[in-house]
């Protein structure tokens, strides 16, 4: 399961306490097992139709639970050697780790991969496409829209956008990228609603923000 308890390092000013506990209490609500073993969400996909998306797309696989089962997830390369995915992927992943964030669910790693795709922020309305992984390891994709971007008072980047689609276990830690092939976010969760699905991603300030953190911390 993926921790959640908001904060960001470029907070105007100190993060209250009582935001840290409505951002708890709210994710309590949110199905945050998106890599695991579960039946597989979005559709089929031969391949990311976006150039730069798909030369630092990694897909996550792992036998868990004493080899019995299968795990799958995605991360994205996101600057020479330098890759994220969710923390509560952390099994997954066989890299060195650079760090995880303190109050996101993110983690980072090294790779013998050098990409830096574009980025972009989320538009509120704006079409996106996710990409994932299936219980069989193989390629997922999902389309939908941006329904909300949240940004806590006191804060001057975004903690999450959520959106819309049928994504879901195997998408977690993957790369949601906007009509221009841009990568705009970082899924980490999802909530059903009724007959929807929303996925909840971190945006990419926040997960550049993240990356400097970690970064700047005394070695």
């Amino acid at each position: 399961m993926g921790r959640f308890e908001q904060r960001t390092p470029r907070a105007k000013a100190s993060g209250r306490k009582e935001h840290k506990i409505r951002f708890k209490q709210a994710i309590a609500l949110l199905c945050l097992a998106l890599a695991g073993c579960a039946t597989s969400s979005g559709v089929p996909a031969a391949r990311i139709l976006e150039p730069e998306i798909a030369g630092a797309y990694l897909p996550l696989n792992a036998r868990v639970n004493l080899g019995i089962d299968t795990a799958d997830g995605a991360a994205m390369v996101i600057a020479p050697g330098i890759a994220v995915t969710n923390a509560h992927n952390r099994r997954l992943v066989s890299g060195p780790v650079i760090g995880e964030a303190a109050q996101s669910d993110l983690l980072f790693f090294r790779v013998a991969r050098s990409a830096n795709p574009a980025t972009a922020a989320p538009v509120v309305g704006g079409a996106v496409t996710a990409y994932g992984q299936g219980t069989d390891a193989e390629l997922r994709v999902a389309r939908g829209e941006v329904r909300a971007i949240v940004i806590p008072p006191g804060y001057d980047i975004s903690s999450w956008f959520t959106y819309e689609a049928n994504a879901g276990p195997g998408f977690s830690g993957g790369p949601v990228v906007d009509t221009q092939g841009r990568l705009v976010g970082i899924t980490f969760a999802y909530k059903d609603e009724g007959r929807k699905r929303l996925i909840y991603a971190y945006d990419m300030a926040r997960v550049l923000a993240e990356l400097q953190a970690l970064q700047n911390l005394p070695r």
